[in-house]
This record gives structure tokens, C-alpha cells and sequence, in this order.
């Protein structure tokens, strides 16, 4: 008679703290690797071919052009890989930037607050977008594309109706302008914008890797409902990411304004997908679970170099959009592919 066994049975409790540990950034790290150095070996060789292309592309002043291209897309890319690390997704980061450039024009323009004042609260109206979007993906359950569709609309009809449909500039507040475009190192053209784009990126990356607030984002991304039966509460948690990524939107909206000295109630249409296709380029996963914000950096700077150098060796602006068209599918693709495989 051979000896009886005890069958092992996984508790709920277990088989979250599984999904929690298995959405841990250490271990999405590890699988996204691969996808990082792909990344990083594709914007080598983008470098280097519009370097023999053009012997205007590797120098030092469209080198810092291009950093400051990859400035305002890189820091909602930024905030947008928390949202998609979850599942999620946010099309309104474009629509609402603008937004916010509109409201930071009302606050420092139209109703002369202090330059302090009116950019905090630029950066917390971001935040309150963010709030609302996180309210009506958790709270009332709108799934995250309709959702931010939703306030993609509403933000970009909103920057027509506060701004009269005419833009508002700072000639007020010209200390406002050197929030992105003062110099700070002298006899080279380096933009204090980029400054604060390089800070943002320590900031998202220690947010991601070393909080609660990026452990909980790759658990949910992970497996949303073992992560709810270990106790988290996932509806607070979606709420608080989102509303985290509407920070960024804010501080974005402050440097595009700033940059061009005024607030563009029309733009901003497009540049969630350049967001987007820049999150999805480094390696995070639009099924969530995976991603990291080196990645992210490495996809900015893909579609800001492959835009600038199709520039300088002058491919007409239609043939751009074709060839960044392209390079978002690829990355989709490769994306889906590593799913299948995993």
C-alpha cells in the first residue's frame, strides 16, 4: 500500500503574495532586460547612421536640441509608464498638457498670481486631471481607453473655452519663460528645462523601483485580482497612480508653455501617442506587469533622435509621421511577440 500524501493547498492569501512578488520591480526588471538593450542598441544605431548621414546631427548644440525635444514627451512618458505598468492606459495626457498650459496663462496672466503660486497649481490641476480619470476608472468602473478618451475630449474643449480659442502669452511674466529655456552653463546653449527633465527621471525611477507605489503598480499590472485578495486596496491605489501621472501632465504643461512663451490652446493632439509609443519602445508592456523607467528614457530619446534626424537630412514632414508611424507598430509587435513567448 503505498503511503498517503498530503496534497498542498495554495490559500488566496498565498497565491497573492505570489502575484505581489512576482510583480515586484526586481523581477519585472529581469524580464524586461532583453527589451532595454534592444532598445538602447536601436538608438545606437539610429545615432549613428544620421551621423554619417548628416555632419549636422552629432553635434553639440542639436545633441542638447534633442534633448530638449525629448523634454515635455519624456516626462509624460514618464508618468504614463506607471499607468500602463498597471493595464492601464491614458490618452488625455496630450489634451490635458495643453490644458494646463491654458490654466497656468490664467493663473500667471489673466489673474497675476506669483510665478511660485501659479506653477504649483498648474502642476495640481495636472494632478486633479489625473484624479478624476483614476475616479472614474476605479470608482465607476469606465474602462481606462474610454475613460481618458473621454477627458481627452473635455480637456481639449476646455482649452478653447478658457482661452477664447486665442493664445495667451507671458509677456507679463517673462521669468516664467526661463523655466525651460534659461541657459545654465555658460557659452553652451543647455536649457534649465532638461535640467529638471533629467531630475524627473531620478524622481519616476526611485518612485518605481524603491516605493510601495511602484511595487503595488507592477502587482495590479501583474494579476489585478490576487493583488486584491492579499489585501490592497486596488481601487485607492489606481486612484493614487493616476493622479501621480497627472503630476507629470502638469509639469509638462509648464515647460511646453514656458518654452514657447505662451499657452497653444490648439496642440497637444498627438503627443500622447508619441508618449505612449515611447513607453511601449522601452520595453513596458501595454498588458502591464512589466516596464521600467530606464526603458522609457530610451524610447524618448528613440522618437526624438529618429524626428530630428529625419529633419536635418530633409525626408518631407508627411514621410515623418510615416516612418515614426512604423516604428510604433514594430514595437507593438515585438511587444505582443515577447507576450506569446512568456
Amino acid at each position: 500500500m503505498s503511503p498517503t500524501t498530503t496534497p498542498t493547498t495554495e490559500t488566496p492569501s498565498t497565491s497573492a503574495y505570489a502575484a505581489v512578488e512576482a510583480g515586484t520591480p526586481r523581477f519585472a526588471r529581469l524580464r524586461g532586460s532583453l527589451q532595454q538593450l534592444l532598445a538602447a542598441a536601436s538608438l545606437i544605431v539610429i545615432v549613428v547612421f544620421f551621423s554619417f548621414a548628416s555632419s549636422h546631427f552629432f553635434t553639440a548644440n542639436n545633441l542638447i536640441s534633442i534633448l530638449t525635444a525629448a523634454t515635455v514627451t519624456g516626462i509624460l512618458a514618464l508618468g504614463t509608464t506607471f499607468v500602463i505598468i498597471t493595464g492601464g492606459i491614458d490618452l488625455s495626457i496630450g489634451t490635458g498638457m495643453v490644458l494646463c498650459g491654458v490654466m497656468a496663462g490664467v493663473f500667471l496672466t489673466y489673474w497675476g498670481w506669483p510665478l511660485w503660486a501659479g506653477v504649483i497649481a498648474t502642476i495640481l490641476f495636472g494632478a486633479l486631471i489625473g484624479l478624476v480619470n483614476g475616479v472614474n476608472i476605479s470608482i465607476f468602473g469606465i474602462p481606462p481607453f474610454i475613460a481618458t478618451l473621454g477627458m481627452m475630449l473635455i480637456a481639449a474643449g476646455l482649452s478653447l473655452v478658457i482661452s477664447g480659442t486665442k493664445p495667451i502669452y507671458f509677456n507679463d511674466t517673462p521669468e516664467f519663460q526661463q523655466i525651460m529655456n534659461l541657459s545654465i552653463i555658460p557659452g553652451l546653449r543647455f536649457p534649465l528645462g532638461v535640467v529638471i527633465f533629467i531630475v524627473m527621471i531620478v524622481v519616476a525611477a526611485l518612485l518605481l523601483s524603491k516605493t510601495i507605489v511602484g511595487r503595488y503598480a507592477f502587482s495590479i499590472g501583474s494579476n489585478e485580482a490576487a493583488t486584491e485578495l492579499s489585501g490592497v486596496n486596488v481601487r485607492r491605489w489606481k486612484i493614487i497612480i493616476y493622479t501621480m501621472a497627472g503630476l507629470f501632465v502638469g509639469l509638462a504643461g509648464v515647460l511646453s508653455a514656458s518654452r514657447l512663451s505662451s499657452a497653444q490652446p490648439t496642440g497637444g493632439m498627438g503627443l500622447e501617442l508619441e508618449a505612449i509609443a515611447a513607453v511601449v519602445i522601452g520595453g513596458t508592456s501595454l498588458q502591464g506587469g512589466k516596464g521600467s523607467i530606464v526603458g522609457t528614457v530610451i524610447g524618448a530619446l528613440i522618437m526624438a533622435v529618429l524626428t530630428n534626424g529625419l529633419r536635418i537630412i530633409s525626408v518631407p514632414q508627411e514621410w515623418q509621421s510615416v516612418a515614426v508611424g512604423i516604428v510604433i507598430l514594430i514595437a507593438v509587435y515585438l511587444d505582443m511577440l515577447r507576450r506569446r513567448r512568456a
